[in-house]
């Protein structure tokens, strides 16, 4: 039975969390979820996106109405939670709502603060916090002309800039004396003060606000110098505070937020805290990054997995202040016992700042320029001891040579994070890249969530599509896998993962096919994505494979068919050769054929004999028409030539009893050489094996066909044992991630080789891809056995094999 967990907020953190819990443990927990406002879980940040006219609501939603439904989650918009019962372990909201849970997680956020002047509850005086907040200020700048907004910082900024799109006369009010105080220095603040001066914005600082002027309606603004500003809007953004009013009520321990401990739990046995409301070690935090962070942590403890809890964060801001770039992280400001960097570039609108101490980046300040800024925080975070190269960080080793934003891709670590508000280092993109086949930033935005927040790592995203895939790679219109669905391949494995679909029909149904039925190009990959995620769960659907593959035999241009039992690296028996010449005697057969892969052909077969013919060879069929291994191909090696090194024809026949029957994204075809002299042709095939002093090589993504490409080395190894590890680990890692009907030879050119050396390079990772593969391979049985097994042979040939369907060829 699902144990009952309630989500009080349905805001960035907390819905985040459930994100992660539904992939750690997707059946574990019924969930609820209840959410002041009346709309789907949102990005707060992209309000001023929408503010400015560069986005929509509906562009914001980071999950739709449908996702609740699709993940089994009871939503409840438009209430709000007030009244947690600890004991009882109930809650209940403002419109009667009760409902029991298990566990509980408090994740209110924050609430905007409100000056506490006279006058501050007139009509026209609002925050910047929500998507209400955000259509009045909409509805304003149609009727009204002068804002004021009360603050300068980010938040400030953007309400700002939002509002000056809106064509109204903006003045920024700010306490200190230059803007932006907690994330950039006075040279930096003051360069973002004249390039914001000069879009129009008007500030007025070192000021204290007095009062609100007006009658039923906002006027002006007073302040306490005497001074006054004329408004008819006036947007406060000085700041927030935790909301934990519910939580105090409750009984839950509570500082400036609510006190948790390392797995996010409070002093309330079963209740937990995550996100801006959430207090840990003394400090709320404020920044997405953080509460993602924290968010994985609630998770896993949630989920039951083992982790070592949250330790608390690094913080940076990389983001777009109204048009311009700013990165800060760290202590920015210089103390007593630091030394720092500089360059300013007054023409180019560039500042560059980076504060050390004791030989260790402590903190930078980057303005108009910020490529450095994922460099500099993996600095920062990791501690990294620069002695005697503290210029060259800032300068480069040329006295200042720039790189390129593509070349300061490419010399990023894979360690580096690219998307401060997600926690997405380069590694985890470009493996996105080239697991996933992401061509677009927004395909990166969807498999990684990088670039989905504020946006403003989306140029870096961009510049890594590059690195990755050169510049003509890169797409900005992503396909769906045929005409019935806008849906991409990732995104269909995705939605079969995470929604535990079993059937193409369920597929098409639920993510609403424009052909219910399905066509000759998805009907047979949605099968083949089926059975490579549940192997076990999956039936194949025969109805969906293509001609020969149903009616296991290759259709020949007389209507006939050809029959090619397995020879196992090419290497037979008397008594199996002895079964051939008896079934081609007994069935007619027109011509016998040693085939260019070292096996025996049987050609011009009939369509009623097909089911004969298997029974009475009773050899495993070498699946000469299907989308998996055809065969191994090998020399005499060792055995038998004076120059082998090797025993080839051993190795082949264990490789082709390992990879046989198991279904491949495509034909797949292995050769196995005995000597580096290759007389098996082993480069040219999706894997090579050869022989050399000592060990072996393996080379991989080869093709001898139409477009004949040479394999590329993939490792060199030293036994058996070894050939067989990497072989499985490489054909499992190609099944779970190449597109389907995509050669290996396409494949590596699309993700690259070094891709797929880094995915394997891992031991452990090898063998949970070999333990997966041989998992698979496990369940697979040779087709014409188990037909033969299920049915008797006095059927019709029709009712064992479906008739061919016109649309699949």
């Amino acid at each position: 039975m699902k144990k009952k967990l309630v989500l009080i907020g349905n805001g960035m953190a907390g819905v985040n969390a459930i994100e992660q819990l539904l992939k750690l443990a997707p059946g574990k927990y019924e969930i609820t979820v209840f959410g002041s406002e009346p709309h789907p879980n949102y990005n707060r940040i992209l309000l001023s996106s929408v503010l400015a006219g560069d986005a929509n609501i509906k562009d914001i939603v980071i999950n739709d109405w449908s996702w609740y439904r699709e993940n089994g989650i009871t939503l409840h918009t438009g209430q709000t939670v007030t009244t947690i019962d600890t004991t009882k372990q109930v809650v209940i909201s403002d419109k009667g709502t009760t409902v029991a849970y298990d566990e509980l997680i408090i994740a209110t956020g924050s609430l905007p603060f409100m000056l506490p002047l006279p006058g501050a509850d007139k009509e026209g005086v609002i925050a910047f916090r929500d998507i209400k907040d955000c259509e009045t200020m909409l509805e304003t700048a149609k009727h009204y002309k002068r804002a004021v907004v009360i603050g300068g910082g980010l938040l400030g900024l953007e309400a700002a800039r939002g509002l000056r799109n809106l064509n109204m006369e903006v003045s920024v009010v700010h306490i200190f004396k230059h803007l932006m105080e907690r994330q950039l220095d006075e040279t930096a603040a003051r360069m973002l003060q004249e390039e914001l001066e000069s879009q129009g914005m008007q500030f007025l600082l070192e000021k204290h606000t007095d009062s609100i002027l007006g009658g039923k309606r906002v006027t002006g603004v007073r302040f306490k110098d005497g001074s006054e500003v004329k408004a008819d809007l006036v947007v406060m953004a000085v700041g927030i505070r935790p909301n934990i009013a519910l939580a105090k009520e409750s009984g839950v321990e509570i500082n400036r937020g609510i006190v948790v401990g390392d797995y996010m739990e409070t002093n309330v046995p079963h209740v937990y805290a995550v996100g801006e409301c959430a207090e840990h070690r003394g400090v709320a935090y404020g920044l997405v990054a953080p509460l993602y962070e924290q968010g994985s942590e609630l998770a896993k403890r949630l989920a039951g997995v083992p982790s070592a809890g949250y330790q608390g964060s690094v913080v940076s801001t990389k983001l777009k202040v109204s048009g311009v770039n700013v990165f800060s992280a760290g202590q920015f400001a210089g103390e007593p016992g630091t030394k720092s960097v500089r360059v300013q570039d007054d023409f180019d609108g560039i500042y560059k700042k980076i504060v050390i101490r004791d030989g260790k980046v402590v903190g930078a300040v980057l303005f108009g320029d910020t490529t450095e800024g994922s460099k500099l925080f993996a600095m920062i975070r990791n501690g990294e001891d620069v002695r005697g190269r503290e210029k060259e960080i800032l300068l480069g080793s040329q006295g200042g040579a720039k790189a390129s934003g593509v070349e300061y891709a490419a010399s990023m670590a894979n360690e580096e994070i690219v998307c401060g508000c997600n926690g997405v280092s380069k590694g985890t993109i470009m493996n996105a890249i080239a697991e996933k086949g992401c061509t677009s930033v927004n395909d990166v935005k969807y498999c990684t969530k990088a670039s989905g927040s504020c946006g403003g790592c989306k140029p870096l995203v961009a510049d890594l599509l590059t690195v990755a895939l050169g510049a003509d790679g890169v797409t900005s219109v992503k396909e769906g896998i045929c005409s019935c669905t806008l849906y991409s391949r990732d995104e269909v494995v995705d939605a079969i993962k995470r929604m535990k679909l079993t059937t193409s029909k369920e597929v098409m149904n639920v993510l609403e096919w424009k052909n219910p039925e399905g066509c000759s190009k998805c009907r047979p990959a949605l099968n083949y994505y089926l059975g490579m995620i549940w192997p076990e769960e999956h039936e194949d659907e025969v109805e969906s494979r293509a001609v020969n593959e149903r009616n296991h035999g290759n259709i020949q241009k007389d209507s006939t068919y050809s029959v090619i039992p397995r020879i196992h690296g090419g290497v037979t028996t008397a008594e199996d050769l002895k079964k051939i010449a008896d079934v081609a005697v007994k069935y007619n057969v027109q011509t016998v054929k040693i085939t260019g892969a070292q096996r025996i052909g049987l050609y011009g077969i009939k369509k009623e004999d097909l089911p004969s013919v298997w029974q009475d060879l009773d050899m495993t069929s070498g699946f000469a028409y299907g989308k998996s291994l055809r065969a191994v191909k090998t020399c005499v090696g060792s055995t038998w030539c004076r120059f082998g090194t090797q025993d080839a024809m051993s190795m082949g026949i264990e490789l082709e009893k390992r990879l046989e029957r198991l279904s491949t994204p495509a034909k797949t075809k292995v050769a196995v050489s005995g000597c580096p002299r290759n007389c098996a042709e082993a480069t040219i095939k999706d894997l090579g094996v050869v022989a050399i002093d000592g060990g072996w090589e393996l080379y991989v993504g080869g093709n001898g066909g139409t477009d004949v490409r040479p394999a590329e080395l993939l490792v060199k190894v030293k036994s058996e044992e070894e050939v067989i590890e990497w072989t499985l680990a490489y054909f499992q890692y190609y099944r779970e991630n190449a597109n389907y009907n995509e050669r290996t030879s396409k494949w590596i050119e699309r993700v690259g080789l070094e891709s797929v050396k880094q995915a394997l390079e891992s031991e452990e990772e090898r063998l949970a891809l070999k333990e997966r593969f041989e998992k698979s391979a496990g369940l697979t049985k040779d087709p014409w056995k188990e037909i033969i097994e299920k049915q008797h042979l006095s059927q019709t040939y029709e009712s064992l094999v479906p008739q061919d369907a016109a649309n699949i060829v």
